[in-house]
C-alpha cells in the first residue's frame, strides 16, 4: 500500500511539472482499483487502495491549490464529486447521488469521504488529467487535449496515461499564436 500512495505522489508531481498546473487549477482522476491490483476493470475494486491513491494525489494537489476532479464509473454515466466551493466557482450543476463501490467506483467513493465539501456534478472540463487503468478521462478534459508521457507511468498494475489542454487554435495561415 506504501508503494501505491507514493506513486500516485509521483504522478501528481509529475503531471503539475508537465502540464504547468496552478493554484486554482481542476485535475480530472480516472481509476479503476481492480486494474492498479491486476485484475480487470470493474471487477474487483477496493476502498483501502482507492484511499491511498486519493492520499497521494491529494497530498501533491491540495499543497499546490490544485483541485481533484473525481470520476465516477459508467453506472453514474461518469459523474464527477468535486468540492463545492469548486463546483459553485465554475458554474456547474450539481446532481443529487453518493457514489458507493458498486455504483461510483471505489475511486469516487473514497474522494467523496475525504473531500471537505463534496459535491455531484455530471460534467467538468478540466485542466488536466490522469487515466488510472485505462478508465477515459477524456470527456471531461477541455476542447484540446494534449497526451502527456509520465516516467510515473503506472500505480500497482494498471497502466497511466495522461493530459494536459491547451486553447484552440483559430485562424488561418496569417494566425499568429503564443
Amino acid at each position: 500500500m506504501e508503494n501505491i500512495f507514493s506513486q500516485a505522489q509521483a504522478a501528481a508531481k509529475e503531471l503539475i511539472e508537465k502540464a504547468e498546473l496552478k493554484h486554482g487549477d481542476v485535475a480530472v482522476i480516472g481509476c479503476s482499483t481492480s486494474e492498479v491490483i491486476g485484475e480487470k476493470i470493474g471487477t474487483s475494486g477496493t476502498l483501502e487502495v482507492a484511499q491511498q491513491i486519493f492520499d497521494g494525489l491529494n497530498s501533491v494537489f491540495a499543497e499546490k491549490g490544485i483541485y481533484i476532479a473525481a470520476q465516477c464509473c459508467e453506472h453514474l454515466n461518469r459523474a464527477i464529486i468535486i468540492e463545492k466551493e469548486k463546483a459553485e466557482s465554475l458554474g456547474l450543476e450539481r446532481v443529487c447521488v453518493v457514489p458507493h463501490p458498486h455504483a461510483g467506483g471505489s475511486f469516487a467513493t473514497a474522494a467523496y469521504h475525504t473531500m471537505k465539501n463534496p459535491v455531484a456534478v455530471e460534467e467538468i472540463k478540466a485542466d488536466a488529467g490522469i487515466d488510472i487503468g485505462t478508465t477515459l478521462i477524456g470527456m471531461h478534459l477541455k476542447r484540446v487535449a494534449v497526451p502527456l508521457r509520465l516516467e510515473s507511468n503506472t500505480i500497482g498494475e494498471a497502466k497511466l496515461s495522461a493530459a494536459k489542454t491547451r486553447p484552440k487554435y483559430i485562424g488561418g495561415e496569417r494566425a499568429k499564436y503564443e
